[in-house]
């Protein structure tokens, strides 16, 4: 079973965030070994490259096996696509995908270039705790339809 790790900045606070990730992490038990790794989100400095490094460097503490970002630049992907990769990563002999959530201010170019691959869920920015329960959605929906049930439908 492959794991997936999924790093973000920042912690959620809302218990209505906290229950719905929690009803995800339930669901993907059938698919994969899932870990949320929570760094601190960084706020010493006015200068937000500093801010970037500091997070950067939480984050790529934590990163194991492929990596994937999502970033509003990235490439946008259909649910299919997203099965298709995790699917191909585990046929080609990955066990573990970390996925990453930047915080406000997006990543550094350390974290950008230590990407195998990097997403967009659009153009529009959403709240860093919705962006983190669409991926949980997503990655449950990919699970659906490597297995092929009727979820993704």
């Amino acid at each position: 079973m492959i794991r997936i790790n999924i790093v973000a900045v920042g912690k959620l606070k809302e218990k209505y965030w906290k229950d719905a990730i929690s009803e995800y992490s339930k669901r993907m038990q059938r698919y994969y070994n899932l870990s949320i790794i929570e760094v601190n989100e960084y706020s010493s400095s006015k200068n937000i490259e500093v801010i970037k490094a500091q997070e950067g460097e939480a984050i790529l503490s934590k990163t194991r096996g492929k990596i994937v970002l999502l970033d509003i630049q990235g490439d946008m992907v259909s649910s299919e696509e997203i099965s298709s990769f995790i699917e191909d990563y585990a046929i080609k002999g990955t066990s573990e995908i970390t996925f990453i959530i930047g915080g406000s201010h997006g990543v550094s170019d350390q974290v950008k270039g230590s990407a195998d691959k990097i997403i967009s869920f659009g153009k529009v920015t959403y709240p860093h705790q919705m962006v983190r329960l669409i991926l949980m959605e997503q990655i449950y929906r990919a699970g659906t339809i490597m297995n092929k049930e009727n979820y993704h439908k």
